[in-house]
């Protein structure tokens, strides 16, 4: 099961885009669309009844899309690599997911790939498609580091895989001499590997008008409050910001640190019970498995 689960933030877009990013990649398919409820609707200032989110696969690999409003947006801080078969699908691909959107890396053969391409689409989430016959991972999320975290790729792999299990630093590159404005001894691409999942990371010296925001999220479904409790505890680093499971963490990624029951509650077709979840989940900075679960079994006031 895919432990960690890129979010994506939009308006009102959100199944409009899931669609579209179902419609265009293979091994794909809408899972679950969700809908605000009164209270859910009275702290967002969406319209209860309307979508809240939509969560689906594209190549077997899970994102939740939420209509949360014109608060945030998605940007190239963290994009997502498709590793294509070949030529020809990078260019399929290409032709779909550029169209309406913006060039970042125009598509033709550079010194690391013969067909690489990165670009934003409609909806102004990033792509950076390339072939890789041999990958087995389709889809891979991919974090870059600028501004003020320029230069800290490294040091946020080494954190990152020191406190998920299952996790591994793979190949990395490095800029060479006459880069600048980047050092030689910053990344320009780490492969590594969280809970079992491909990531990459690189650092961007250049002048860039975005950073990690609440734009793209990473969502991350755990069992057991000891569990929340561990990840909470590591990750968190801005608690001015926490709420609701979401947190920032020392280089301003935004983590979910969520309970896999909190879907069973809120999914339940007993609006009822699902309405009390929502209400005491809503207030709530880290989540508390046993004060859902009273919420959900009606032991609440």
């Amino acid at each position: 099961m895919q432990k960690i689960i890129p979010h994506l933030w939009f308006d009102n877009e959100a199944e409009e885009a899931a669609d579209y990013y179902v419609s265009i990649f293979n091994n794909s398919k809408k899972l679950v669309v969700e809908y605000y409820d009164q209270a859910s609707a009275a702290v967002s200032g969406q319209p209860a009844g309307s979508i809240l989110g939509v969560e689906y696969e594209i190549e077997g690999f899970r994102f939740y899309n939420i209509n949360g409003g014109s608060y945030f947006k998605v940007n190239p801080a963290i994009s997502f690599f498709v590793n294509c078969r070949s030529e020809e699908e990078v260019e399929q691909l290409w032709n779909k997911l550029s169209a309406g959107g913006r060039v970042l890396m125009p598509l033709d053969k550079y010194p690391f790939n013969d067909q690489y391409g990165w670009t934003e689409d409609k909806y102004g989430v990033s792509w950076q498609l390339m072939v890789c016959s041999d990958c087995e991972q389709k889809i891979i999320p991919s974090l870059m580091y600028v501004g003020e975290n320029s230069g800290r790729a490294e040091e946020a792999i080494k954190f990152y895989t020191s406190v998920f299990e299952d996790s591994k630093i793979g190949n990395i590159s490095r800029y060479g001499a006459g880069m600048e404005p980047n050092k030689e001894e910053d990344i320009n691409y780490a492969a590594f590997t969280l809970a079992g999942q491909e990531f990459a990371a690189m650092d961007s010296a250049l002048d860039h008008q975005f950073n990690f925001s609440e734009g793209v999220s990473l969502l991350v479904n755990l069992s057991s409050q000891e569990e929340i409790d561990y990840f909470w505890d590591k990750l968190s680093a801005v608690p001015e910001v926490e709420q609701c499971g979401w947190l920032k963490d020392k280089f301003g990624v935004s983590w979910q640190i969520v309970p896999e029951i909190l879907n069973e509650y809120l999914r339940d077709p007993d609006s009822e019970k699902a309405g009390r979840v929502m209400k005491v989940f809503l207030d709530m900075k880290k989540i508390n498995i046993a004060e859902l679960e009273a919420a959900y079994e009606g032991r609440v006031n």
